[in-house]
């Protein structure tokens, strides 16, 4: 989460949101019993963490290489 330093509409930083609906989600699975579903959730977890991670590091190697761009061309 250290990686989303932007805000949101309402001026929440991103890092605080994540963690906290990671927190929320943590809490609420807490309680579930069935070994099914927990390595379920671990694995969709873990996936949408990864994609998540990609996508970041696909924008942002982008992003710089745009900024490169756009040096070299003054």
């Amino acid at each position: 989460t250290k990686a989303f330093h932007w805000c949101d509409e309402r001026g929440t930083p991103w890092v605080t949101r994540l963690r906290q609906e990671a927190r929320k989600e943590f809490e609420a699975s807490k309680e579930e019993t069935d070994p099914l579903l927990i390595a379920r959730m671990l694995v969709t977890g873990r996936d949408c963490v990864q994609q998540i991670q990609h996508k970041f590091n696909e924008a942002d190697r982008a992003a710089w290489e745009r900024i490169e761009k756009d040096s070299r061309s003054r």
